[in-house]
């Protein structure tokens, strides 16, 4: 017996002699995750469109050459990326693509509020003084409705690696391997924008659920 298809080969096949189905289910499937990450580079909802429109065109165009090094959809999100890289640098939307790598300060920068931790000359130096408080289960569809939204609103206010990383493997669900590959930076770059991401939607949720005017410091050392 000959060895198994892959599936990435064989849509690869479908989409190389221009097999329409496969083609309009493809573009239906990751086109809503593809313009969520587009978004992240430009600087409207009408360019971002454009850069997904321009992607697919790149697809089609150059899809003889895809060789089945890395996943189908991993090798369509690259050039996403790269199209939407040139849109965003035209936009003046974006910072510099040579400069990708979080900088000394942003390594060096507390994520969290020092204050929150038992400080050096105290027992139990850098762990919590009180960990966060519990967050509410979300079984009302309106509080879950509400929590994504501030979510949205949360990752759109990241800055732009950090916004893009985040997509990536929190809403896109890539892994570690995948996303350095589709945005050509280091494990470790990723790793610390995705931290610090992470890290900055927490504290936005922690405010959310806190409720208004409340110190979410204060309830998660009364919670405790």
């Amino acid at each position: 017996m000959g060895e198994p298809v892959h599936p990435d080969a064989e849509m690869a096949a479908r989409l190389q002699d221009r097999h329409e189905a496969t083609f309009t289910e493809v573009v239906h499937t990751w086109s809503p995750g593809m313009l969520r990450l587009a978004r992240s580079f430009v600087s409207t909802d009408e360019s971002a469109r454009e850069v997904v429109q321009d992607a697919w065109v790149a697809v089609v165009a150059h899809i003889g050459s895809f060789q089945g090094r890395s996943a189908l959809k991993t090798w369509v999100y690259r050039i996403l990326v790269n199209t939407a890289k040139r849109r965003g640098e035209r936009e003046s939307h974006v910072v510099p693509w040579s400069s990708w790598a979080p900088d000394e300060a942003e390594r060096q920068a507390p994520t969290v509020d020092p204050t929150r931790f038992f400080s050096r000359d105290e027992a139990y130096a850098g762990h919590w003084q009180a960990f966060p408080a519990p967050w509410p289960a979300l079984e009302d569809q309106v509080l879950a409705g509400e929590v994504r939204r501030t979510i949205g609103a949360a990752v759109a206010d990241l800055p732009t690696r950090q916004r893009i990383v985040i997509t990536l493997r929190d809403l896109e669900g890539y892994t570690t391997e995948e996303v350095c590959d589709i945005l050509e930076i280091t494990p470790a770059n990723q790793r610390v924008l995705l931290h610090r991401a992470r890290a900055a939607v927490r504290g936005t949720l922690e405010v959310y659920f806190a409720g208004p005017g409340e110190d979410p410091t204060k309830r998660s050392q009364e919670v405790a």
